[in-house]
C-alpha cells in the first residue's frame, strides 16, 4: 500500500471513529439543576454525555465558579467545570431535555426551552404530580414529550452541592403510545453507562400515577405532621392516615381509567415501610424553610379531580387545607 493510500485509510477510519462518538454522545439540557436536576445531571455528564444546566441566582453562580459536586452514599462525584447558564435560548437544538423545575414554573419554563426543540427532542419531566405533561402539552405538542417517573431523595444542601440521602435512584421514562423509540432507548443507555437504575416502561401513564399515589401519601403526611417517615408508620393513627390518603388516589386514578390495583394502597404502603427512617418529602423542606409549596399540585389536584369525578378524599382535603396556609411560603 503506497503512503498516500495509507494516510487516506488512517483518515477515513479516524473520520468513522469520530462520528461514531458524536453518535454515542447524548446532548442533554438540564432544565431546573435543584435535587433532581443536578444528581442526575451530574451522573450522566460525569459518563461522557454533553450536559448543559439551567439554573439561575446562586445555584447558577456556584456552578460557573466551582462546578457541581454529589455527596451520596453511592459515591460523592465533583465536576470541577459544567456548562451552565441562565438562557435556554442561548443552547441551541438538543437531543434531551430533562425537565425539573417546580410545578407552579411549569408553563413558564416550557416556553423558555421552545428554542431547544429540534424534530426528534425529546422533553422528559421528572417533576412531581400528574398534570405536568397536560402543561407540557399545551405549550410544546404532543410529539416531543415522553414520560418520566423519578424515585430520589435529593436537595440542594447549600448553591453547588447536592446531597442524596440513601441509595434509592431510579429514572423510569417511556413513550406514552408504548413503542419503544430510538429516544427512550438512548437515555436507557446513558443511564446504564452513568450507573443509573433505569426502568424503559411501555404503560408509563400507569407507571406516573403509581408514583402520584405514594408522593401524595408521603409529602402530604410527613409535612403536615413535620415528622420523617419512619415516625409516621410506626404510629398507628398516622399509619392508617397515610394509607387512606394513598387509598383517596387510588380511588381517583380508577375512576379516570388508570389500571391500579383495588389494594394499591396496602401495596405502597408496604413500600412506605422500606424506605430509610429519616426520609421525608421535598415538601416538607420547602416548609421548613419558608418556601413555596406544590400542595396544590398533589393533595389539591386529587381533591378537585375527587370533586369533577364523585369521590371522597376527606384526608387529601384536610392535608391541602392544612397546608394551604403556607402555599405561597414565608413573606421576605
Amino acid at each position: 500500500m503506497s503512503a498516500r493510500l495509507s494516510r487516506l485509510w488512517t483518515l477515513d477510519w479516524s473520520n468513522i471513529e469520530i462520528q461514531q462518538s458524536k453518535k454515542m454522545t447524548m446532548h442533554i439540557t438540564i432544565m431546573g439543576t435543584g435535587g433532581i436536576g443536578g444528581y442526575f445531571g451530574a451522573r450522566l455528564a460525569n459518563a461522557g454525555c454533553d450536559v448543559t444546566f439551567v439554573a439561575r441566582g446562586a445555584q447558577l453562580a456556584a456552578l460557573r465558579e466551582h462546578g457541581l459536586r454529589i455527596e451520596s452514599p453511592l459515591g460523592d462525584l465533583h465536576l470541577p467545570t459544567v456548562q451552565a447558564t441562565d438562557d435556554p435560548a442561548s443552547i441551541g437544538t438538543t437531543e434531551l431535555v430533562l425537565f425539573g423545575v417546580k410545578l407552579w414554573d411549569t408553563a413558564a419554563a416550557a416556553e423558555a426551552i421552545k428554542p431547544l426543540i429540534g424534530e426528534h427532542t425529546a422533553v422528559v419531566s421528572f417533576q412531581n404530580g400528574v398534570v405536568k405533561d397536560d402543561i407540557l402539552r399545551q405549550v410544546l405538542g404532543q410529539r416531543s414529550i415522553i414520560g418520566g417517573v423519578c424515585y430520589i431523595a435529593a436537595t440542594i444542601a447549600e448553591p453547588g452541592l447536592i446531597r442524596h440521602s440513601g441509595t434509592m435512584q431510579k429514572l423510569v421514562f417511556g413513550e406514552y403510545d408504548g413503542s419503544v423509540s430510538e429516544r427512550v432507548k438512548r437515555l436507557r443507555d446513558a443511564c446504564v453507562k452513568a450507573g443509573i437504575d433505569q426502568e424503559l416502561s411501555v404503560n408509563i401513564r400507569q407507571a406516573v400515577w403509581q408514583k402520584f399515589v405514594f408522593l401524595v401519601g408521603l409529602s402530604g403526611t410527613t409535612a403536615t405532621t413535620r415528622t420523617p417517615i419512619g415516625v409516621i408508620r410506626s404510629n398507628e393513627r398516622a399509619r392508617a392516615f397515610l394509607r387512606d390518603t394513598m387509598d383517596e388516589v387510588v380511588q381517583v386514578a380508577r375512576a379516570e381509567g388508570v389500571p391500579l390495583a383495588v389494594d394499591f394502597a396496602d401495596d405502597r404502603l408496604a413500600f412506605c415501610d422500606q424506605l430509610p427512617a429519616t426520609m421525608t418529602a421535598s415538601m416538607q423542606n420547602d416548609l421548613e424553610r419558608g418556601g413555596r409549596l406544590e400542595v396544590a399540585w398533589l393533595s389539591g389536584d386529587v381533591v378537585a379531580r375527587g370533586q369533577r369525578l364523585g369521590i371522597s378524599t376527606p384526608c387529601n382535603r384536610a392535608i391541602f387545607d392544612i397546608l394551604s396556609v403556607h402555599s405561597d411560603g414565608q413573606p421576605k
